[in-house]
């Protein structure tokens, strides 16, 4: 949803800055001067004791001398109850009494029914509570508190209910709150027979309402009694209000939890989630009687970046956490990752928590193991490895695993990984079933080879790198990703401060893909704008997308400051150009990377000579872009038009791409096995001419 202009404007000023900040701080008296709307108080974002936070009132901006955190009432709302920008938006306006902009009338008639179905869910949800406390719910009360340890109060936490098995009861109920039929039946509560009769879907189950990212109820969830019955747990079905493959039990209380330095904590179900947060592991979350979806797994790192996933112990539990990793390893990026909590076989959360109380569920998630181990242990698990046969079936099945994984910094640690736990298989001796195991430290990390924590060939680790230098840019990342995020970063701020160059580079634009999230979400608020506009209007309207912490913190790189298409922001015809070539340089080097990635999957023993030349001619594509640029530093030498022509056409005529052709009948012998090449001759050219 975008916002009208001057919204943003119209709720700053109705907002306190202060009186956001206070819910969550207590401030210095001493520091602080209320009169200037100056405050001070310790950071909520670090731990300390000294009040190094100040919230400047007037300007309604906060700042933190400790930890360098900083923002408005927006930011704050969002870091503070991790939440996106447009929840927190929400949240400031109903607080300040302003209302949200309008939608159309097709959102609002939408809107008008999901707050029907929302009703009847608020009314089926209060009939099932009062049920639970009458002498029908008698079973369902002994079951909660003696099997399962919920008692009286976790049951007004968790809204749970009793549905009787009187299947007409809530029929009736909702009956006489004036709820029509037809909305029994579309919140799923209700379910309607063949011959048209009215039931209640739950009836004879004890209720679990489940609720969306802000809170609002949008479906059930019913357990069984019945040893006999058909499903032991039920969840309602598909409606407008509930989309069981995008949806969490507990999604609004573990959100809050997780921006409070809470793990995350995947379970199997409610009565998991139930236990684990009366338990103090608050961050808890389960999906709805589904393997973990692809919606899902992304909705858990919007979360948390590493969440922890605790299936269950047994047979189905495994294999569930496996369907997880073949589903997130196409979708890993830095810092966004798994991990698995292994609990005894045979146990669940709750057992674990009953058994041995909160320290023991502790344990398990403190020995919980990253994902790359298990990925190692389902290629291994049972397995022999004393031929060469087997060891390259091994080292074929990793490959083709880690082939499916988009990233190739994480690609490149993943083989890392496994390599050093390949050398700790094969020179490890044979357990008594015969099979090789490699040693791990506690918490699944494995043990590097050679004695006294050496490294590969024995060489120590080195000293212990400085905080400050952990942070930089370039040791975060690799030297190619550094340079593709600063190419990123040039031709979204060119496009930023001069809008009239998007919509003739709109084609490319729009196919381009950003390595960062954060330069993805500016290119396609870049691309929503409907025709031209003015600077201040497209940079306004992309900081009320992205929030303006992002914007400004990409516009004040230090290279972007100093880029001549940035000084010089009237023009246009610089832009244009620099545009372009970025765009140019940013393709071919990106093109050299894969053709090299695909190459080293082709290697397989010598390399031939037409791999050879297509990897020399790739190189070459990606150092004339350089040249292109180190003749424009020196302002000398060719014509700069002539270059970027020439680059184009390197570039238009895919020169990296390899095809197959016929190889060359070698004199008085037998054909010669084909053979890759880049063009459509016979055998490669003789000199470093162009193609």
């Amino acid at each position: 949803m975008s916002l009208p202009p001057g919204f943003l404007d119209e709720l700053r000023n109705r907002t306190s800055l202060s009186q956001v900040v206070a819910r969550k701080v207590a401030w210095d008296a001493r520091k602080s001067n209320p009169g200037k709307g100056d405050f001070w108080a310790p950071c909520p974002f670090h731990q300390e004791k000294s009040a190094s936070f100040h919230v400047d009132d007037r300007k309604g901006y906060y700042y933190c001398f400790g930890c360098h955190a900083k923002g408005d009432a927006v930011s704050f709302v969002r870091e503070t109850e991790n939440v996106g920008f447009m929840e927190a938006i929400e949240i400031l306006a109903r607080e300040a009494g302003l209302p949200m902009p309008a939608r159309d009338p097709a959102a609002a008639q939408r809107a008008d029914r999901r707050t029907e179905l929302q009703q009847v869910m608020d009314e089926a949800i209060r009939f099932y509570r009062l049920q639970l406390q009458t002498g029908a719910g008698a079973a369902a009360r002994h079951y909660l508190t003696q099997k399962r340890r919920v008692d009286g109060p976790a049951w007004d936490r968790w809204n749970i209910g009793w549905a009787p098995e009187n299947a007409q009861a809530v029929v009736a109920a909702l009956a006489e709150k004036g709820i029509a039929p037809d909305l029994m039946v579309a919140s799923g509560v209700v379910a309607k027979s063949d011959s048209g009769r009215l039931y209640d879907r739950f009836h004879g189950r004890i209720v679990f309402p489940i609720r969306d990212a802000r809170g609002r109820a949008i479906s059930l969830g019913g357990r069984s009694l019945d040893p006999n019955a058909r499903a032991k747990y039920l969840n309602g079905p598909e409606t407008e209000l509930f989309d069981k493959g995008r949806s969490l039990f507990n999604h609004a209380p573990a959100r809050e939890a997780a921006g409070k330095g809470k793990p995350l904590i995947v379970a199997e179900g409610y009565m998991d989630v139930i236990a684990l947060c009366e338990a103090g592991f608050t961050g808890a979350v389960a999906p709805l009687g589904t393997a973990i979806t692809e919606d899902q797994l992304r909705l858990l790192w919007r979360i948390h970046p590493e969440p922890v996933i605790a299936l269950d112990g047994d047979a189905a539990g495994q294999r569930a956490a496996l369907r997880v990793i073949d589903l997130a390893l196409p979708l890993l990026e830095a810092g966004q990752g798994l991990r698995f909590a292994i609990l005894p076989p045979g146990q669940d959360p709750d057992d674990v928590i009953g058994a041995g109380g909160a320290g023991a569920m502790q344990k398990v998630l403190d020995d919980a193991q990253p994902m790359v181990r298990l990925l190692w242990h389902r290629e291994t698990d049972g397995k022999d490895f004393d031929s060469p046969e087997r060891k390259a079936a091994l080292r074929k099945s990793l490959r083709a695993a880690v082939a499916r994984i988009k990233d190739p910094d994480i690609r490149r640690y993943y083989i890392e990984a496994f390599q050093d736990f390949e050398q700790e298989i094969f020179r490890a001796r044979k357990t008594g079933s015969g099979r090789f195991e490699p040693r791990f430290e506690k918490g699944g990390r494995a043990l590097p080879p050679g004695k006294g924590g050496a490294g590969r060939r024995g060489v120590p680790f080195g000293p212990v790198v400085r905080n400050e230098t952990k942070a930089t840019l370039l040791a975060r990342s690799s030297a190619e990703r550094v340079i593709e995020q600063m190419r990123e970063q040039a031709i979204l701020a060119i496009c930023l401060s001069h809008p009239q160059v998007i919509a003739p580079f709109e084609g490319s634009l729009d196919r381009l893909e950003m390595i960062e999230d954060g330069h993805q979400s500016i290119l396609h608020a870049l691309l929503d704008g409907h025709g031209a506009e003015a600077s201040e209007t497209l940079h306004a309207r992309v900081c009320e997308t992205v929030g303006r912490a992002t914007v400004e913190k990409l516009m004040s790189s230090a290279h972007i400051v100093v880029l001549p298409a940035i000084k010089q922001q009237d023009n246009d015809a610089l832009a244009i150009e620099t545009l372009a070539e970025q765009l140019a340089k940013l393709n071919s080097e990106r093109s050299l990377r894969r053709e090299i990635e695909e190459a080293e999957g082709d290697m397989e023993g010598l390399v031939d000579e037409g791999l050879t030349w297509r990897l020399m001619k790739a190189a070459d594509a990606r150092n004339r872009a350089i040249k292109l640029n180190l003749d424009e530093m020196n302002d000398g030498g060719e014509d700069r038009a002539a270059l970027s022509a020439q680059l184009q056409q390197l570039i238009d005529s895919e020169v990296w791409v390899k095809r197959r052709t016929l190889p060359r009948k070698p004199a008085g012998g037998p054909p010669a096995d084909p053979v890759i090449r880049p063009d459509d001759s016979l055998e490669p050219p003789e000199d470093d001419s162009e193609v």
